[in-house]
């Protein structure tokens, strides 16, 4: 709408390049040149220069009355003065019409009143001219062709407010003046007179045309004055920012009704008063001003220009923030006359500055030192340590088990959990260290001076130990634990990158080690991360390559030892790396969900090979918490029994407690879904992890293993262990549940078994994982007690 407005807006009056005579003689009417809007300009001044006129009129009528007054006689002489004085009466007239706004006459009667007058006047000095000196005989002509001349000259350069009378004024004076110059027979002097005459009218084209660009250019003056106070005005009244100036004592002037308001002050109460008084609040009394007032200071003492600065003012006892801009002003001398600017308060937007530049560096959650921050300190450490050959360290923190609370509990309470985990790595920090959050639930602490390798280990212990502590969040008491990785600079970095890279590398270490440690980096882990990579990339080819193939161990009846069931285990032959433990790439591929793939193709070629056994043994597939999760794991069932032709009830789907500590709705269905289809549910490495007797009753496992640890407890005469297989017999038989004892070496540990009252056995006693053309050739054996 303003832009709109602005088109409106009146513009400043520019000058002609060029003026043609007809702009000179006020015969054009062109809107910057209008004659009569040029005498209005300065009808000020007109009333005085008619008295003006009109008195040197009649002192030289007078005069010229006492000239030729004894010599003619006054006969003729007082009516040419009687006619002259009622003419200079008619021409001030028109000048009063001029001047005077209550009179109405149109400007066209007013010019021609000019030029009638201008004639008149004219021809009475004419007359004056060829009477008085005919009568004289010649006497005094010089004496009044003198006054003629200066009459002339008077006019075209004295005053020029209508040229066209002065031109018909000077036209007939000049040709009077030549007339009376020949009669006399002076033909010479008459030949000046006419080049004196053409001087005159071309001097007062001349005099016109500046006069008229004067006036114009005081006019474009005025409208550019009056354009910018419009401007000005239109500033103050729609905009936020505000218009200041001040003396040069440095003090308020010219106060405008915003600006007071922005002062919290009337504007007669301001009026006069010091600017950085009125701005500096408290502070003017004891001259403690905020650093951005003294430069404010210093740059009005210097009388220097300033553009968009941020000071600090108080205003009414509340802080904010004003920007402002000023510049030195000088008058026509270029003498110092004080300061004008504009300014604008930008407290809020400051506000939201500020804001954006701290949500950029602290982390909403914990507020914490995001990783920005904590980047930009590591940098200042090494930078610092480099230089005063002194040592950094960087603590890299990860929580053990939240991922158990997040997924069990919500993300509400993890978040809840992570301010207290917060705030207790803060209260640990002392000097020169800087926690913060990297992300999730991974933490970091910058040691600017890391005096000795035990401080960053005694710190690593204590933030262990500290957050190790139970929580208390939401009526739940929730144990996490914390594992940290260390690396020192510049030994173990000499950039952020390679000191973060290394820590993490530290973090890993302790994390495989099984949670709750320390690792400081070492240059071998180095050689692992770049071992796991390789790995990965050669396990993400591996089915492809047909490297995979899998391991069958039986599992036998207590009393019978004959063959109830195989359990499939995947093993790989890597083509770069050879055979590769199952213990070191199945993590590796739940890490990198790789896991997914595999074990689909684990089920399709276990059921495919079963196949081929006898009707009434079943092969048992792990199913990781991964597959389990993933949305066609039915389908996925569903299509390998059929593509195998097994039926469901050979096969039974192990799965360990972990799978109800993610999502436990989803895998509840899912398993469901598998034992609609006729399949059964073992439950693996039973009482090793978060045991639950809730979901034991919900879902309808059909065996219960009882993981090897206990076994060999059992063997070695634990009583916890033997009490814990018991409890867990007697709840199995209670659920109508199998029970499976895992690990079972040596017959002493069978019979031991047998007798706890277990119903399956499996372990290198009865059998070593074999293949699959091993497994099938069991059967042909008559003897298959022992594998």
């Amino acid at each position: 709408m303003r832009r709109v407005a602005r088109k409106h807006q009146p513009q400043p009056a520019s000058l002609p390049a060029t003026l043609s005579i007809a702009d000179v003689l006020g015969l054009s009417r062109g809107a910057a040149i209008d004659p009569m809007r040029l005498r209005k300009d300065e009808f000020g001044e007109l009333a005085l220069a008619s008295r003006n006129r009109t008195l040197a009129n009649a002192l030289v009528i007078v005069a010229v009355g006492a000239i030729f007054g004894p010599l003619t006689g006054f006969l003729p002489v007082l009516p040419w003065a009687a006619f002259m004085a009622y003419v200079q009466w008619r021409t001030h007239q028109t000048d009063r019409k001029l001047t005077d706004p209550s009179f109405s006459t149109a400007p066209a009667m007013l010019e021609k009143d000019q030029r009638r007058d201008a004639a008149a006047s004219a021809l009475g000095w004419v007359a004056a001219l060829l009477l008085f000196p005919w009568l004289t005989g010649g006497a005094q002509l010089v004496a009044l062709l003198l006054v003629v001349f200066s009459l002339m000259v008077a006019s075209t350069f004295v005053f020029s407010t209508s040229p066209l009378s002065i031109l018909v004024y000077n036209a007939i004076l000049g040709s009077g003046a030549v007339l009376s110059l020949v009669l006399a027979g002076q033909w010479l002097a008459a030949g000046g007179a006419v080049l004196f005459l053409i001087a005159c009218l071309v001097g007062t084209i001349e005099v016109r045309a500046i006069f008229i660009k004067a006036r114009l250019a005081e006019a474009a003056v005025a409208e550019k004055d009056s354009v910018v106070s419009l401007l000005l005005r239109e500033f103050e009244e729609n905009e936020a920012d505000w218009l200041w100036e001040i003396d040069p004592a440095r003090k308020l002037r010219a106060v405008s009704p915003r600006f007071a308001f922005a002062l919290g002050r009337s504007q007669t109460d301001v009026e006069g008063r010091p600017l950085l008084e009125m701005i500096a609040g408290r502070s003017w009394e004891s001259g403690q001003f905020p650093p951005s007032l003294h430069e404010l200071a210093e740059k009005l003492k210097n009388r220097e220009n300033f553009s968009n600065m941020l000071v600090e003012v108080s205003i009414t006892g509340e802080e904010r923030w004003w920007e402002l801009s000023g510049t030195p002003m000088r008058d026509e001398q270029g003498r110092f006359t004080g300061f004008r600017g504009v300014g604008s308060d930008v407290t809020e937007q400051r506000k939201s500055s500020e804001k954006i530049a701290y949500l950029a560096r602290y982390d909403t959650l914990t507020q914490l030192p995001n990783r920005l921050q904590l980047t930009e300190a590591l940098g200042e450490a090494l930078r610092y340590s480099q230089q005063w050959r002194t040592r950094c360290a960087l603590l890299m923190v990860d929580l053990d088990r939240f991922k158990a609370v997040n997924d069990s509990l919500g993300h509400m309470t993890g978040d809840k959990l992570l301010a207290q985990v917060s705030a207790r790595l803060q209260a640990l920090m002392g000097e020169h260290q800087l926690c913060g959050r990297l992300g999730g639930d991974e933490f970091a602490i910058v040691i600017r001076e890391a005096t000795s390798s035990g401080m960053v280990h005694d710190l690593a212990r204590r933030v262990i130990h500290r957050l190790s502590e139970p929580y208390q969040v939401d009526n739940h008491t929730l144990y996490v634990g914390a594992s940290v990785g260390s690396a020192e600079g510049p030994r173990d970095g000499a950039t952020v990158e390679e000191m973060m890279r290394n820590a993490d590398l530290a973090l890993y270490r302790a994390k495989d080690a099984g949670g709750g440690e320390h690792c400081r980096f070492e240059p071998v882990l180095h050689a692992s991360a770049e071992e796991r990579r390789q790995l990965e990339v050669a396990l993400r080819k591996a089915l492809g390559r047909d490297e995979m193939v899998l391991h069958y161990q039986p599992v036998v009846d207590a009393r019978s030892e004959s063959v109830v069931s195989f359990e499939a285990l995947v093993r790989w032959n890597s083509a770069e790396h050879g055979f590769v433990s199952p213990g070191k790439f199945i993590p590796l591929a739940e890490d990198t969900r790789l896991i997914v793939p595999i074990g689909q193709w684990v089920m399709r070629k276990a059921c495919e090979e079963a196949r081929h056994w006898p009707d009434h043994v079943k092969v048992n597939v792990n199913v990781s918490p991964e597959q389990l999760l993933e949305p066609g794991f039915h389908q996925e069932v569903v299509q390998a029994l059929a593509a195998s032709g097994l039926r469901p009830e050979r096969l039974e789907i192990e799965v360990t407690e972990s799978i109800f500590l993610r999502d436990a709705s989803i895998a509840r269905a899912a398993l469901e879904q598998a034992m609609a289809l006729g399949c059964s549910i073992a439950l693996d490495d039973f009482g090793t992890g978060y045991s639950s007797l809730g979901y034991l009753r919900k879902l309808k496992f059909s065996t219960i293993k009882v993981d090897r640890t206990f076994v060999q407890g059992a063997a070695q005469g634990s009583a916890e262990s033997l009490a814990i297989i018991n409890a867990v017999v007697a709840m199995a038989k209670s659920l109508q549940m199998t029970t499976t004892a895992e690990g079972v070496e040596t017959a002493e540990e069978a019979e031991l078994i047998r007798n706890l009252g277990c119903d399956k056995i499996q372990g290198y006693y009865f059998g070593r994982p074999m293949t699959a053309s091993d497994a099938l050739s069991l059967f042909r054996m008559p003897d298959i007690r022992r594998a």
